[in-house]
């Protein structure tokens, strides 16, 4: 074996830059090494080449980590996709009810160099990238966060001609129905039922949908925790030109929030750090890393993405199916819309975009959809009237107006207690977090958006089910 003989060749053949960092590793492997063997110094270096984090507290090496550190810094730095320096003009709903950092997020996305157009709807919130209510539309880019965690969230009501005395006469039985019939958060059907989703050939053929698709079997039909629920309702009709032909006046309904449960939260997860490693941003706009549709990637990550939407709506099809059996009544009629997903539209100049939808309704000309308030306020089931400055949007809901925490700190149980009884709503589940006080003013959020939807009907939440 040849006795310890570096030079500066030697060390740029294995992956050594150029620079201070060669004298500087040969030094130290003469002073600490000299009565070891050539192969052994190559491999302590190649070690420190490839993982110089480990030895940055080791005295005779970490002058060899810093300047390799620093060198990866330097690169990475190097790397970085500007932004443009003035975002794109945007139109916003509601603005003097959307937090600074929502309307910061915002314009931060409007300076991408994919982006082409934008808009922020009233209910709009502080999130991760795109903010909640934030509506964008990209040049042949998806971006896994301006879609968002829960995939194909959505809402779901079906409507029962039953009167308002059924529900009343009938409340300790219906509380019994939402028990037995809903699952929220870990919990999971022992027997769930099948589904076409779960047949999709994109569980095969795509790795990372291979080790979610047990999971997705597990929990479909169920709901998340947070602000997702199965309710009881009444339903009122005020459009005497309604799509359900449905005379005027009030039925029972079932509204469900619920989206794409584990599978969405993990497709998500990974294609963000897949973008974030393809396309890295500045700190302020890492979250908002997009993918080619023209890449692999990209590709995979709409197919996932696409079912994981299907998905969404599968859970919602069961939950309405077990409730609907269990009240031996057929629905008279159905809405169903979904946000945090991106869908190929055209713009009016006829160009194809891909608009990401991040907590907000699709609202384009004559498409039907329900925006629900809080617990104790009423929610409406809309009729898209097709603005193009929205980018044919409006809001998923009323949008909160304090964080989880904030909430849980403001308000005690009893007060929020003495609320649902006012109110004559019965909670099962459910926390401070999700206190109708938290949210903003539906009928204001409403008014902002008049532009956008009209009113067909409403829907007054009187049995809430939630996570407990």
């Amino acid at each position: 074996m040849a006795k310890l003989k570096l030079r500066g060749k030697d060390l740029i053949s294995i992956g050594y830059p150029e620079g201070p960092v060669i004298g500087t590793a040969i030094s130290i492997m003469h002073q600490h090494h000299k009565r070891k063997n050539y192969d052994d110094a190559i491999i302590i270096l190649k070690n420190i080449l490839k993982n110089p984090e480990i030895y940055l507290e080791d005295d005779k090496f970490s002058p060899v980590s810093r300047l390799l550190l620093h060198k990866n810094e330097k690169e990475k730095a190097s790397q970085v996709i500007p932004l443009s320096k003035t975002s794109l003009n945007y139109q916003s709903y509601g603005l003097e009810g959307i937090e600074p950092g929502a309307v910061a997020q915002m314009d931060t996305a409007m300076r991408l160099p994919v982006t082409v157009a934008g808009a922020l709807m009233p209910d709009a919130h502080e999130g991760y990238g795109l903010p909640i209510g934030g509506v964008l539309a990209t040049e042949n880019a998806v971006i896994p966060y301006g879609v968002g965690m829960d995939i194909g969230c959505r809402m779901c009501l079906t409507m029962y001609d039953l009167k308002p005395k059924f529900l009343e006469q009938n409340r300790s039985k219906l509380k019994d129905l939402l028990v037995e019939n809903t699952r929220f958060g870990q919990a999971a059907f022992e027997k769930p039922f099948d589904d076409e989703v779960l047949t999709r050939l994109a569980f095969r053929e795509i790795p990372i949908l291979k080790k979610l698709k047990q999971k997705a079997v597990e929990q479909i039909g169920s709901s998340g925790s947070g602000n997702h629920f199965v309710e009881f309702g009444l339903v009122n009709i005020i459009d005497p030109n309604n799509e359900f032909h449905l005379p005027i006046g009030e039925y029972v309904g079932i509204l469900s929030h619920s989206g794409s449960r584990g599978l969405g939260a993990n497709i998500a997860q990974y294609f963000t750090k897949v973008a974030m490693e393809k396309t890295p941003l500045p700190k302020e706009a890492k979250h908002l890393a997009w993918l080619s549709l023209h890449d692999e990637d990209g590709i995979e990550y709409w197919l996932a993405m696409n079912l994981a939407g299907d998905y969404a709506s599968a859970n919602h099809r069961h939950i309405h199916r077990r409730l609907s059996q269990a009240l031996g009544q057929e629905p008279i009629a159905k809405v169903e819309n979904h946000h945090n997903f991106a869908w190929k539209e055209l713009l009016e100049d006829g160009r194809e975009v891909i608009v990401h939808r991040k907590g907000a309704t699709p609202a384009r000309t004559g498409v039907l959809g329900i925006i629900p308030g809080s617990m104790t306020a009423p929610g409406f089931i809309v009729r898209g009237k097709g603005k193009a400055i929205s980018l044919n949007s409006a809001s998923h809901g009323a949008g909160r107006k304090m964080s989880r925490r904030k909430a849980q700190e403001a308000f005690t149980q009893s007060q929020m207690d003495k609320y649902l009884q006012a109110h004559g709503v019965d909670l099962i589940g459910g926390g401070l977090d999700e206190a109708p006080f938290a949210y903003k003013n539906i009928e204001h959020v409403m008014a902002f958006q008049s532009d956008l939807v009209e009113t067909i009907g409403t829907f007054l939440p009187k049995i809430v089910r939630m996570d407990n």
